[in-house]
């Protein structure tokens, strides 16, 4: 089993992979995928929430293929408009520029860092033992850092830090959202997105006009313009065409309005999805045994494709989900 993080990730992995005795999903009928279908090289190392790393130090990204090649030991974090931000196990944080795929800085921490993003010469991060902070590139200096609650067992779909304005929205390990002004660090205000004690920590975080939406594994929340929750085992959370889609982890696929009022709801029984996103027209959910269901927007007609079991690692880039060493091309689907 791939490394992803140091805190109890048997448990978290076994719980969100499913373990023996569960029931699987076993559709009627499955179209045949081969045509959308091609493969790639690399064993995946490394998986978050943006990106997978290969044991050949290269990565992909929500973005695609990566650009630069990363040093020894260093998995993909996040990346700004001119760096890549790398990190490894020991608590270093490295910058690599994109456009000289160079090493500019590697700043090192008393645990490894596990999320981050940066803006403005800001570089906003997480450690593995829930700390928070700031660091200002330019001086060299921490702006502020925080510990927060311990988390002993995490869902290793991290979310990284979001960026509004001049704030930083700072997801944790113990399902708070810290939303911090970046000129004036030392005041945050603290969300309670869930309070479970284990597996809480924030696994999706995005911005929908001017409202966050924001999930933990067991719970949905929206802030902002509107307000609403929803309280339910989630497996992933995707927005497309101003509608929020909520994946569940008993196999529900439920679309909701920016006002969280559910407009549409579909179930596959004994489905465990493992990666699921939307675009366009459609919305894609692939079970853990290789069944991808591709819906409407409406979630009133499907079709399922078999594209085969995932046994090391699925990652959603764009318009394709890269699953052990093959590329399913979604758009490419027959509809």
């Amino acid at each position: 089993m791939k490394k992803i993080i140091g805190v109890s990730l048997s448990v978290a992995t076994l719980l969100f992979m499913g373990c023996s005795g569960k029931k699987y999903f076993e559709p009627e009928k499955t179209y045949k995928a081969a045509s959308a279908i091609s493969g790639h090289k690399g064993k995946s190392v490394y998986l978050t929430r943006d990106g997978v790393t290969f044991d050949t130090q290269t990565y992909i990204s929500k973005k695609g293929a990566g650009i630069v090649t990363l040093g020894t030991g260093q998995h993909y974090l996040s990346e700004s408009s001119a760096y890549v931000l790398a990190a490894n196990g020991q608590g270093a944080l490295t910058l690599i520029s994109k456009r000289s795929k160079k090493v500019i800085k590697t700043i090192s921490f008393d645990a490894p860092v596990i999320s981050a993003g940066m803006k403005n010469g800001k570089i906003v991060y997480l450690l593995q033992d829930n700390t928070f902070g700031i660091y200002k590139l330019s001086t060299g200096k921490k702006l502020i850092e925080n510990k927060s609650e311990d988390a002993f067992a995490v869902d290793a779909r991290i979310a990284s830090p979001l960026f509004v304005d001049n704030l930083a929205v700072i997801p944790t390990l113990d399902g708070k959202l810290l939303i911090v002004d970046m000129q004036n660090p030392e005041n945050a205000k603290v969300i309670y997105v869930s309070s479970k004690t284990n597996l809480n920590n924030i696994i999706y975080l995005s911005r929908m006009g001017n409202t966050l939406v924001a999930a933990t594994p067991n719970r949905l929340m929206i802030i902002g313009n509107a307000e609403g929750e929803f309280s339910e085992g989630i497996s992933e959370v995707s927005i497309a065409n101003k509608a929020i889609y909520l994946f569940t982890k008993s196999g529900e696929v439920i679309k909701f309005s920016p006002q969280l009022k559910e407009l549409a709801r579909k179930k596959f029984k004994f489905a465990h999805f493992s990666v699921a996103t939307a675009f366009g027209n459609h919305v894609y959910a692939m079970d853990q045994k290789g069944s991808l269901i591709v819906l409407n927007s409406a979630l009133t007609k499907y079709r399922i494709y078999d594209v085969g079991d995932v046994n090391d690692f699925a990652f959603i880039s764009g318009h394709k989900i890269y699953k052990d060493n093959e590329v399913v091309s979604l758009d490419k689907l027959g509809r």
